[in-house]
């Protein structure tokens, strides 16, 4: 019979009794388990686990289960045994950047014990002699590379899960690459059981080799003069965004951020994304901040995508496509900012009637046309509009003076 399907005893059981135990076991194995979780591990009817995971546990009594592909295919065997005793085994803490939550997502807390253990980041704190709560804990499994990028601040103390044995190497080319020569490298592989092997080096001399894919790296970062460091504030300099011109610029790319009012956690329509500075700029105030935007032109797409990428914001997706057709499917937004597109047909009320309630809207204006629609907005659905004229000097000849920008008029309204 297949473990896809319940077997016909199954479905009498009773759930009021926890019959889910999610299991951490390191690189010491069974050696490492408390009573209680070998107890569980040794009374269980199905063991759940990566191939390592299951190798570090043996013997086994029960019937094994290597995580299949696609996983979710493991979650149905799970979930289809329900109120059987079953036992997933994970990596140290399940619920750090573990299986844990994803199955606490489908299974009621009050049916699954955990026997946690101490995960890759207190493994690796100790190992260095960090404190923990002054550490950036950041997951690089299964995630873009680029999204360390807005936790290299000077001085900053980070550790990062790797995804295999090539995360090292491509880190230090990252820290290369930003003027961050003289940070440190530290991998820890296989904490905690007899391959261990920590071994440190500055990123401008890496050439460490037979990294083990199961690695941990600590990151003292050291920033010069010249490095390329993100600022945590709104306003980046224009110059950080590749750009045809079609660039809300910094002064008042921050009174926009302000409008919009970003929360932790928040998703953002960014409708008319130039060089996605705006959803950019949106995603670095929070590492849990989402953006969605919305470009017409596919080059300009893209260079936004070359911007999230360069400045860490891997929350941001683009879309090439035009408003309100593109955002139809989209996820009810916290925020919508309009940067472009704002006269054509159905794009405000789209926006307007998908925000959430209490969401914010910030429409900004450089032209008569788009002015004159604000007008009437503001007319009926209230907000607050506001016009921002900025002179930054330039040169005149052999001397100096103030050189205008465009007029920027907007309005910002949050939805009852």
């Amino acid at each position: 019979m297949s473990i896809l399907s319940p077997k016909p005893e199954a479905k009498s059981r009773s759930v009021s009794q926890p019959w889910l135990t999610i299991i951490g076991i390191g690189e010491d194995g069974r050696a490492g388990l408390s009573s209680a979780a070998v107890a569980a591990l040794d009374q269980a009817e199905l063991v759940v686990g990566g191939a390592r995971h299951l190798a570090l546990a043996a013997p086994l009594a029960a019937r094994a289960l290597p995580w299949p592909s696609p996983i979710s295919e493991g979650y149905q065997a799970i979930l289809a045994r329900r109120g059987e005793s079953t036992c997933v085994l994970a990596t140290g803490d399940p619920f750090h950047y573990g299986v844990g939550a994803e199955l606490a997502r489908l299974v009621p807390p009050e049916e699954i014990i955990c026997f946690p253990q101490a995960s890759a980041f207190s493994l690796a704190a100790a190992r260095m002699g960090w404190s923990l709560p002054e550490c950036d804990c950041i997951s690089l499994h299964g995630r873009a590379l680029e999204r360390i990028i807005p936790y290299l601040q000077p001085g900053a103390r980070l550790i990062a899960l790797s995804w295999d044995g090539t995360t090292p190497g491509r880190l230090a080319e990252l820290l290369k690459s930003r003027n961050l020569s003289h940070s440190t490298i530290t991998v820890l592989e296989a904490m905690g059981g007899p391959r261990e092997r920590v071994r440190g080096v500055a990123a401008a001399e890496f050439a460490l080799t037979d990294v083990d894919p199961l690695n941990t790296v600590a990151i003292e970062v050291v920033a010069g003069q010249d490095a390329r460091v993100t600022a945590l504030t709104p306003g980046l300099d224009d110059s950080l965004f590749e750009n045809d011109g079609q660039l809300t610029k910094a002064e008042i790319r921050a009174l926009t951020l302000a409008a919009l009012a970003p929360r932790a956690g928040e998703l953002l329509w960014d409708i008319g994304a130039g060089a996605g500075s705006i959803g950019i700029e949106w995603c670095l105030r929070h590492p849990r901040n989402r953006c969605l935007a919305v470009e017409e032109s596919m080059e300009r797409a893209e260079r936004a995508r070359r911007n999230a990428k360069q400045l860490g914001a891997t929350q941001l997706e683009v879309c090439v496509g035009r408003a309100p057709e593109a955002v139809a499917e989209w996820p009810e937004p916290d925020a919508v900012f309009i940067g472009g597109g704002a006269t054509d047909a159905g794009v405000f009320e789209t926006a307007w009637a998908s925000l959430k309630p209490g969401g914010r809207l910030v429409l900004n204006a450089v032209t008569l046309e788009t002015e004159m629609l604000l007008g009437s907005l503001h007319a009926q659905y209230g907000g607050t509009m506001r016009r921002i004229a900025l002179s930054r000097l330039d040169r005149i000849g052999g001397m100096h003076g103030w050189r205008g920008a465009m007029p920027v008029t907007q309005w910002t309204v949050s939805k009852p």
